[in-house]
């Protein structure tokens, strides 16, 4: 008698598959079943509503953009185009201790909390609001959320450049709670800014309390990226210690040509931590940095160029050196009378990059910012920048760990539980790419440019990415907290 041959939605036949683990790649048939990986090997005998000849090209898990500031983008944008052009079928938003919930304003947003948007786009008062406004907005790719420190300060604290009384921070804590109830990751900082910067170590560990018993993590755009960086990162791990909690060192770099070449200090340091408690990083494949244009970097040492400005918009595209020159004043006058703004330091040293990016315990995150007019490129290039420049290229790193920082690794280290590899049962997030032909396209000058050699992505199992176009399908949920792998809390395995 013959058995019924098996049948799938999709059935992607003759692939390259890197399967996110850092395996080296082998060829194989995936089939897709309501959402699913529902087999994968010679799967010549099923049968499918859809086939796609692989050719020899490679198959990953989608791309999960560890550090994002999409909070916004994600609801009022659902297409998603700078990330799903990429292959990202995931993005972790809240970062740098900006979210945009849980969020009540009196005013304007701070700095930088105004990154993400203007007064009107924080309407999420509880984090619960913001996970149903996500799953209402139906966005083509996934969404996790960490809950930003500065986001709290501001919802309980008149002025933020002083510490939280113990009043203020017991509120913050009960909102950071019924985040963490409601599927938020974790906990993030940006102690480096203005809004968090007058917060003592004491406050963020106490706000960290919670993070343990809920198996969250903590992610920091640490207290310095200059010259006291290693007591920055000295400051980050004692919280994770206090804490009793994971640690991500955000878009790890050394700032400033003063830290040029320090690297390999900090990478020191960050592998005797290592040694002692779970701790990870992520970093964008670029040598120039953007956020809110701070006066504080405005040291003539470095090229800035503004990116937006509110009282001057004729300026955007600029070097702040430039401007100031037009208007006769120093570059520190003229980045004042920029602000707010928005600007890109070209601040990092090309060989610190490489040895960061090339780290095994570093991450992919493109930090882009989608609200800027004149993005930094990472917005829409910085995973095929990895896949297509540094791996292929340059050859710093085999293509197979290249998908694993930016597929297994971080699936693991932020608990998406079923993503980030390829295999049976798995969630179907998937991109099909041209490991010869991808590339990043966007530039500093021409920014908003999609990636080449990104032939498919399917998110949940519906194909969203097809031959350069979006198929208009929107498969992306909310992805709440899961428990993170077995193993993670070992401080190797992370």
């Amino acid at each position: 008698m013959h058995s019924h041959p098996e049948a799938a939605d999709t059935l992607i036949l003759g692939a390259m598959l890197y399967d996110g683990t850092g395996n080296p790649p082998v060829e194989r048939d995936v089939a897709v079943r309501d959402g699913r990986i529902a087999a994968i090997g010679n799967l010549s005998n099923w049968v499918a509503e859809e086939f796609v000849e692989a050719e020899g090209r490679a198959l990953a898990p989608g791309f999960i953009d560890v550090h994002t500031h999409d909070d916004i983008h994600a609801i009022r944008s659902p297409q998603m185009l700078p990330k799903l052009t990429q292959g990202v079928t995931t993005v972790i938003v809240g970062n740098c201790g900006i979210s945009a919930s849980p969020v009540t304003l009196a005013g304007d947003p701070p700095d930088p909390m105004n990154l993400l948007g203007g007064a009107d786009a924080f309407c999420y008062p509880s984090f619960a609001a913001y996970r149903a406004a996500v799953d209402a907005a139906r966005p083509a790719v996934n969404v996790a959320a960490l809950v930003g420190h500065t986001a709290l300060r501001n919802n309980h604290m008149d002025r933020l450049d002083r510490a939280a009384s113990q009043e203020e921070l017991a509120a913050m804590r009960a909102q950071l709670e019924e985040a963490l109830a409601h599927g938020a990751l974790g906990l993030s900082s940006g102690l480096a800014y203005g809004s968090a910067n007058a917060a003592p170590t004491e406050e963020v560990m106490a706000l960290a309390e919670p993070l343990a018993a809920a198996g969250a993590i903590y992610t920091t755009h640490m207290r310095s990226e200059f010259d006291a960086i290693l007591d920055a990162f000295d400051e980050a791990c004692r919280i994770g210690r206090h804490a009793r909690v994971p640690v991500v060192i955000s878009h790890l770099k050394c700032a400033g040509p003063r830290n040029w070449g320090r690297s390999k200090e900090v990478l020191a340091s960050f592998d005797s931590a290592r040694r002692l408690q779970p701790i990870g990083c992520d970093c964008y494949p670029y040598d120039r940095s953007s956020t809110t244009l701070d006066l504080a970097q405005v040291t003539g040492d470095i090229e800035i160029t503004v990116t937006w400005s509110t009282p001057h918009p004729e300026q955007a595209g600029k070097r702040v050196s430039a401007i100031a020159r037009e208007w006769g004043v120093s570059e520190r006058e003229a980045a004042a009378r920029l602000q707010p703004a928005g600007a890109v330091y070209h601040n990092m040293s090309e060989d610190d990059v490489r040895r960061i990016l090339s780290h095994p315990a570093t991450m992919i995150g493109s930090d882009g910012l989608p609200n800027d007019p004149l993005p930094h490129p990472r917005l829409w290039g910085a995973f095929p920048r990895v896949l297509g420049h540094y791996a292929r290229d340059e050859q710093l790193l085999p293509l197979e760990e290249a998908v694993r920082k930016m597929t297994g690794l971080p699936a693991r280290r932020f608990g998406l539980e079923g993503r980030g590899e390829v295999r049976r049962g798995a969630h179907a997030d998937l991109v099909l790419f041209d490991p010869a032909r991808v590339l990043d396209a966007a530039t500093f000058e021409r920014p908003q440019q999609a990636a080449v050699g990104i032939d498919a992505v399917w998110v949940n199992g519906v194909a969203s990415y097809r031959g350069g176009e979006p198929t208009g399908e929107r498969a992306g949920c909310f992805v709440a907290r899961g428990p993170r792998a077995s193993g993670d809390d070992a401080p190797q395995a992370f």
